[in-house]
């Protein structure tokens, strides 16, 4: 990638770092030795050029780069991101910036990108291919606007569904997680950091960020190293071996260390255990919540040489660090060699990048080719429909039926077009069908007012597209508001200086609303409700107390059900939503259910198209739904309990479970074979269980069958989950097709982790459990036995 602008002749013209024929080893230590103390302070610090602080003090970027030496910039608008590029080349080193932003799931803050469905709706497709073909095309968008760096993906696992950021995750399974996580930092990273279009990925949030007490966000996680090492730690151990650049830290305390300064997650686990070698970075101040927050550190220097001594290298928007750092070093409280080598692991991956040979500036002519293509809106579809889930299909009311074109009536006349009322506060909402991290979410203020609305296909827009061709009229009523917000009365500010999100103010049921719904129901044929949450109730500080319809929404759906029930005529309830939510009683009236996980720019084409059956439903559940927010957290791989299986007063069974979702077809599973009855231990020649399952296409359409395999270790030495994901497959069958399908499972993954942390292979005997979800009665057994 060119730059836009022809530098200078260097003041370290002919130093070896600036030498790329030489080994990046050699070149950092060079570079490292010239370096001021307050130089390499300086490379330790990414701070905000714009976004959540600063956007009116014209002199920011100047005091970052010149005054602070900063490393790393975030949250910068075009502008400021060219002014700070041109302010390097004034420094004495002109040490390349490292620019990163949230990249979630696509170009989040930058106008025209391609925004993909958010990281949980890309789960639901289960397509490790399709994943890392999204992230590749995001790589592509995102490297010519100067940005070499995304805070993606994320590998926290879902658990309280009350939790805010549930939308950023691949969902509740470990396996599953790492599998996608992998995809997506494949696709980021591309064929090596040296290839133009390639940016650094970032496994985040390490560790059990998502463990929250209440929902919380970024609350103290209540887990023990065994639970950690368990569940919450593989899947950042599988990107680690997959090469990913960087890891991001989360906020939270682990019994009652935080994790910026915990050693043996960072140092014994993660550095030591498993070799890692690429570069830290906290996540928003989480040095400076040493002081503020958490009240462990007294001062700032305390807080710089705890951080920088559990191996963090780079200080996400702690701008006391700078000062903390050298007061620390002052004091005698931080070696330098420590910083050099935190320094060290930064410069690394700068020359890596070939950031000292071309500083990969904005080009703003590669952009008008790159981004917003149409190759990239056909990606943005293609798994937009693989994302959506049927979770109800009662009489096979979906697909809606068509009318053929030359239909008449008895007389002659074309037959009456039908008619389909649109209801609901989602059908038209071009912001929540993008989600969290999508320009008008909030976190970028040069893009508040979103992304272009052409870009964007909201279902009613692609009810309006879909619906004619298959000889249908559309009638919209919105028949309710969900909420608005005001100031939260804490302030404006949070104390690291971050704005306060605004508090929802739920909407009151609206009588006028509801009549204008009901009125357009009562001539409709068919009946689409789209309801669901909006970015108001999803994202960073933004949990919520129920899981439950907010607004006007759950008097909507009573109303409208009551006709559907009445006229006889069929109700779809589609959820748009970030998160699995409780959905009301008269949800119990509708005759299909359908999930859409934030779809992205493409969602509601992809949602008008599976309501008539131009594509069929593909997409499974990364995590389960409850009935009732009292029974979170649920997910299916439990450790087995005591004393029953429902509560006194209500049930503990999910509404749907972890890897469901129905097709337009029906997939029947037969005949689970193990031919490998007997295996040894990892290492050994048999160590790879081998079976084979027959699946049968007994519809009339086509499916895309995920074959789900899971393993139950029958007796433990201690207690563990009653059953584990370890493999899935893809399976694509024509109507009345069937096909033998190839399992395998590494004898290593059966794993557990025992009282003394160690992970190991227990010899006795397993359980191989296959079919289409996690649901135990849908499951085939067959059983085999590991010898040590």
């Amino acid at each position: 990638m060119t730059s836009t602008t022809t530098p200078a002749a260097h003041p370290f013209a002919g130093a070896p770092f600036l030498d790329p024929a030489l080994p990046v080893a050699a070149r950092v230590a060079d570079l490292v030795g010239r370096m001021t103390l307050a130089e390499k302070v300086g490379q330790m610090m990414q701070l905000p050029a714009g976004g959540y602080q600063g956007d009116d003090d014209p002199d920011l970027v100047r005091r970052l780069v010149v005054d602070h030496h900063v490393g790393s910039i975030l949250h910068a608008s075009p502008e400021s991101l060219a002014k700070a590029h041109d302010l390097v080349a004034t420094t004495r080193l002109r040490i390349p910036l490292l620019v990163g932003e949230d990249c979630i799931h696509g170009h989040s803050f930058f106008r025209g990108a391609t925004i993909y469905p958010t990281q949980l709706g890309m789960a639901a497709t289960w397509d490790t291919d399709l994943v890392e073909r999204v992230a590749r095309a995001t790589a592509v968008e995102v490297a010519p606007t100067g940005v070499h760096w995304t805070f993606s993906p994320v590998l926290c696992i879902a658990r309280d569904l009350r939790w805010g950021r549930v939308s950023e995750t691949f969902g509740e399974d470990p396996h599953l997680i790492g599998e996608l996580a992998s995809a997506m930092v494949r696709g980021y990273q591309g064929d090596g950091l040296a290839d133009p279009t390639a940016i650094l990925a970032t496994a985040k949030h390490f560790a059990a960020y998502s463990e929250t007490q209440g929902g919380r966000d970024a609350s103290e996680a209540d887990v023990s190293h065994r639970k950690m090492l368990s569940w919450y730690t593989p899947p950042f151990e599988r990107v680690a071996r997959e090469g990913c650049a960087t890891f991001m830290l989360g906020y939270q305390a682990l019994d009652g260390v935080p994790i910026t300064i915990n050693h043996w997650l960072l140092n014994e686990v993660l550095r030591g255990q498993w070799g890692y070698q690429g570069m830290l970075i906290t996540d928003w101040d989480n040095v400076g919540q040493l002081v503020r927050i958490q009240r462990i550190s007294p001062d700032f220097a305390d807080a710089a040489a705890r951080a920088v001594l559990a191996g963090n290298d780079m200080v996400m928007t702690t701008p006391e660090f700078f000062t903390g750092a050298q007061d620390a070093v002052a004091k005698g409280l931080l070696p330098e060699e420590a910083i050099d080598a935190a320094v060290g692991r930064i410069l690394t991956l700068k020359f890596r990048l070939g950031l000292f040979e071309d500083p990969r500036r904005p080009d703003v002519a590669l952009q008008a080719t790159a981004i917003g293509t149409a190759e990239h809106a056909a990606l943005n579809l293609e798994i937009a429909r693989r994302s959506l889930v049927l979770l109800r299909n009662t009489g096979g009311t979906l697909p809606l039926a068509s009318t053929p074109a030359e239909a008449t009536t008895p007389d002659g006349e074309p037959t009456r077009v039908r008619r389909l009322a649109v209801v609901g506060p989602n059908a038209h909402d071009e912001h929540t069908i993008l989600g969290d991290w999508a320009g008008a979410s909030g976190q970028a203020p040069w893009l508040s007012d979103g992304h272009p609305r052409e870009m964007t296909t909201t279902v009613l827009d692609g009810l309006h597209a879909v619906a004619p061709t298959h000889g249908w009229d559309v009638a919209h009523a919105r028949g309710a508001d969900i909420c608005s917000h005001g100031p939260d009365p804490l302030g404006a500010f949070f104390p690291d200086g971050q704005p306060r999100p605004p508090v929802v103010l739920p909407a009151a049921p609206d009588a006028a609303l509801i009549e204008e719904a009901v009125a357009v129901a009562r001539e409709a044929d068919a009946i689409v409700a789209v309801v669901g949450d909006r970015i108001e109730l999803v994202g960073e500080g933004r949990s919520t107390a129920t899981l439950e319809l907010v607004g006007g929404q759950i008097a909507l759906l009573d109303a409208v059900a009551e006709v559907a029930t009445q006229r006889e005529v069929p109700l779809v309830v589609v959820v748009l939503a970030s998160k699995p939510l409780v959905l009301p009683p008269s949800v119990e009236a509708a005759s299909a259910v359908v999930w859409a996980a934030n779809p992205g720019m493409r969602g509601g084409q992809a949602v008008a198209e599976l309501l008539f059956g131009d594509v069929e439903p593909t997409g499974r559940l990364p995590l389960s739904w409850p009935r009732h927010v009292g029974q979170t957290p649920v997910f299916y791989n439990q450790i087995p309990h005591q004393h029953g299986t429902r509560y006194a007063d209500l049930t503990q069974d999910p509404q749907w479970v972890f890897g469901e979702g129905l097709s337009y077809s029906e997939v029947a599973y037969a005949d689970l074979a193990v031919s490998t009855p007997v295996l040894g231990l990892p290492g050994s020649e048999n160590d790879v269980v081998r079976a084979t399952v027959r699946v049968a296409n007994t519809g009339e359409r086509p499916v895309i069958e995920t074959v789900q395999v899971y393993v139950e270790d029958v007796v433990t030495s201690v207690t563990w989950a009653g059953k584990e994901l370890k493999a899935h497959r893809l399976v694509p069958l024509q109507p009345g097709e069937s096909a033998v399908v190839d399992l395998e499972v590494p004898v290593a993954a059966l794993t557990l982790v025992t009282a003394d942390g160690e992970r190991v292979v227990e010899p006795g005997r397993f359980a191989l459990l296959v079919g289409p979800s996690s649901r135990a009665e849908a499951l085939l057994r067959a059983e085999l036995d590991v010898v040590g």
